[in-house]
């Protein structure tokens, strides 16, 4: 499964890259507002430092705004996937550019039928809310099951890009399921790494180290 990071945090992104663990990452007009940072500038800088693919998302909601939109910033870097969102409009211009070439990454789903018609029109990515869903009661990995299944059963080349995750759990169950790519943001992708057993573990081996009066350097 692959890791992409959820912001626009220069410092995170380099802090993740240097281990090895961004595929990708994923922006949106309010990680923009959280960096303070111009959108055009800062996805430049995210796309020349990721291999992967950098989502940059158009702001316009007509079709042929969001395309005009969609064609600046795919300009930005070759790694740039075109961020719309599942409205008619975004699906709309999802055809034109993926037709195009461009990567497109369809955004805000919420069912399996949105992600149906994202498929049938050449999304490269499929991003489902998991978090927003569980905030009004619906589990949101049934909907990442759904979706895979109906992918699998037509072959869709379209990846499923589990977005909205607000906890580790959320990762597990995306990678039981089969899910292509989470994007999360980087202290939820941090805490894969914490265990207690873990701390607990390493404080008893420092303390009988203590014992042994003795260094390794």
């Amino acid at each position: 499964m692959k890791f992409f990071v959820d912001t626009a945090e220069i410092d995170a992104i380099a802090e993740l890259n240097d281990l090895g663990m961004v595929d990708g990452v994923t922006t949106n007009p309010s990680l923009i507002m959280k960096s303070g940072r111009d959108i055009i500038e800062v996805t430049r800088e995210i796309s020349a430092m990721v291999d992967g693919p950098v989502s940059a998302e158009v702001v316009a909601t007509k079709a042929e705004d969001m395309i005009a939109e969609g064609r600046k910033l795919a300009e930005i870097g070759e790694n740039i996937a075109v961020k719309v969102p599942l409205t008619w409009d975004g699906l709309k211009t999802c055809k034109v550019l993926s037709g195009e070439g461009k990567m497109v990454n369809v955004t805000l789903c919420f069912s399996a039928n949105q992600a149906l018609l994202a498929a049938k029109a050449g999304a490269t990515f499929i991003s489902p809310f998991v978090g927003r869903l569980d905030d009004v009661n619906i589990d949101g990995m049934d909907l990442i099951n759904d979706i895979r299944v109906i992918y699998d059963n037509y072959a869709y080349d379209t990846e499923i890009l589990v977005a909205s995750i607000r906890t580790v759990n959320h990762i597990t169950d995306s990678a039981r399921i089969g899910a292509d790519v989470i994007t999360a943001p980087p202290e939820v992708i941090k805490k894969l790494a914490s265990h207690p057993l873990t701390d607990k573990g390493l404080e008893a081996f420092m303390k009988d180290w203590a014992k042994t009066g003795q260094k390794i350097l």
